[in-house]
C-alpha cells in the first residue's frame, strides 16, 4: 500500500466536513428569507398584544393573511413551509416542559376526572354532531380537540396529523380565528357567569381553566375573579395541555387502523411523530428532575415564540378567499362544541361533584 492510499482518508474527512458545512450553509440560505418573514409578524404582533391587550395568536394569523402575497415570492416559499411545520412541531414538543406530575396530585383525582371527562366527551359531542353541520370526521376533530384542549396549540398540532387535501389550511386558520375568538369572549363572560353560579374561588378556578380555551386567556379570566382562582384556573388548564400527547398517539393509531398508512398525509411518518414524544419525554423529565425555574421559564418563551411564528407562517399560506369557503356552519360547529364544554363542567361542578365548591 503506497503513502498517498494511506494519506487517503485522512484527506477525504475534511473535504467531507466541507460538504456538510456547505450543504448547512445552503439550507440555511433557504429557509432564513421566509423564516424571517414570519418573525417580523410574530414580532409585531407581540408588540401589538402587549400594548393593546389583542391575543398575539389572531394578530400573527391575520398579519399573515394580510401578507399572503410574500407566499408566492419564491424566496420565501421554503422558509414560511420550515416555520409552519418543523417550528410548529419544536414548540408543540416545548410545552411539555409545563407539565408535571405533581400538577395531577395538586389538583386531586376528583377535579382530574372532571377535566378529562369535559375532554373526552367534548370531542366526542364534536364527532357526532359534525354531520349535522354537514362536516367530516377532520374538521369535526380539530375543532373539537381545539375547544377541549388548548386553542390555536392543540388546533396546529392536531391538523399536524390530519390527513390532508386541498382545504386542510383553510380549516386550520378558520379553526385558530374562531376558537381565539371565542376564547376572548370566554374570558369576558365567564368570570360573570362563574358569579351568576354561586362558585367559590376554586370552584371558580376550576370551571374557567377547565372551558376556556387558550392559556393567555385563561389565566386573564382566573385572575380577575382572585389570586386562588387565577392559581388554580392555570393549573387546570395545563392539566388539560398535558392531554394534548395521549389524544394526539391515539388518534393517529385510529387513522392508522381505519384510513390507512399515509393517513397524516406522510406515509413516512412514524406511528407517534417525534414532536409527541418529545412533549412526553420534557413532561417526564419536568417531573423527576427539579429543573431550575429559569429553564422552565425559558422553554415556555421559546414555545410560545415558536407558535406565535408558525401561525404567522399558516397565516401567509393562506388565501383569503379560500378561508370564507369554510363557512358559516364551521363557525357553528365551534359555538355548538364551545357551549356543550361549559354546560359539561358546569353541571360536573354544581351537581356531580358539589364538593369541589369548598373554598373561599
Amino acid at each position: 500500500m503506497s503513502q498517498s492510499d494511506l494519506n487517503e482518508p485522512a484527506s477525504a474527512a475534511p473535504a467531507e466536513n466541507a460538504g456538510r458545512s456547505k450543504f448547512s450553509a445552503d439550507v440555511l440560505r433557504t429557509v432564513m428569507p421566509g423564516v424571517l418573514v414570519a418573525l417580523v409578524i410574530a414580532l409585531a404582533s407581540q408588540f401589538i398584544a402587549e400594548h393593546y391587550g389583542a391575543p398575539a395568536m389572531l394578530l400573527a394569523l391575520l398579519i399573515g393573511i394580510s401578507l399572503n402575497f410574500l407566499s408566492e415570492d419564491v424566496r420565501c416559499q421554503a422558509g414560511i413551509a420550515f416555520s409552519a411545520r418543523t417550528l410548529l412541531r419544536l414548540g408543540v414538543a416545548l410545552l411539555g416542559l409545563r407539565i408535571s406530575f405533581d400538577m395531577v396530585s395538586a389538583l386531586g383525582w376528583p377535579v382530574v376526572g372532571l377535566v378529562v371527562a369535559g375532554v373526552l366527551l367534548t370531542i366526542a359531542f364534536g364527532l357526532a354532531v359534525s354531520r349535522l353541520f354537514g362536516f367530516r370526521y377532520r374538521f369535526a376533530f380539530l375543532s373539537a380537540g381545539s375547544v377541549a384542549i388548548c386553542g390555536a396549540s392543540a388546533a396546529m398540532a392536531i391538523a399536524a396529523i390530519l390527513p390532508k387535501d386541498e382545504r386542510s389550511e383553510d380549516r386550520l386558520v378558520f379553526t385558530v380565528v374562531g376558537v381565539t375568538i371565542l376564547s376572548t369572549l370566554a374570558m369576558i363572560l365567564y368570570p360573570v357567569l362563574s358569579e351568576q353560579l354561586a362558585l367559590s374561588d376554586r370552584a371558580a378556578g376550576i370551571y374557567l381553566g377547565a372551558t376556556i380555551h387558550d392559556v393567555a386567556q385563561v389565566v386573564g379570566a382566573g385572575f380577575s375573579v382572585s389570586q386562588e382562582a387565577g392559581e388554580t384556573a392555570t393549573l387546570v388548564k395545563l392539566l388539560r395541555v398535558a392531554m394534548l400527547a395521549p389524544i394526539v398517539m391515539t388518534a393517529l393509531i385510529v387513522l392508522r387502523m381505519t384510513v390507512g398508512s399515509s393517513a397524516s398525509g406522510n406515509p413516512g411518518m412514524p406511528l407517534v411523530p417525534a414532536f409527541v414524544v418529545g412533549f412526553v419525554a420534557l413532561a417526564t423529565l419536568n417531573s423527576v428532575v427539579a429543573l431550575p425555574a429559569v429553564i422552565t421559564e425559558l422553554s415556555a418563551d421559546l414555545s410560545r415564540w415558536l407558535l406565535l411564528l408558525a401561525i404567522a407562517a399558516v397565516g401567509l399560506k393562506t388565501v383569503p378567499k379560500d378561508l370564507m369557503k369554510v363557512g358559516k356552519a364551521a363557525a357553528g360547529l365551534l359555538i355548538a362544541e364551545t357551549v356543550f364544554l361549559a354546560a359539561l363542567v358546569a353541571f360536573g361542578l354544581l351537581v356531580v361533584l358539589p364538593g369541589l365548591q369548598g373554598g373561599s
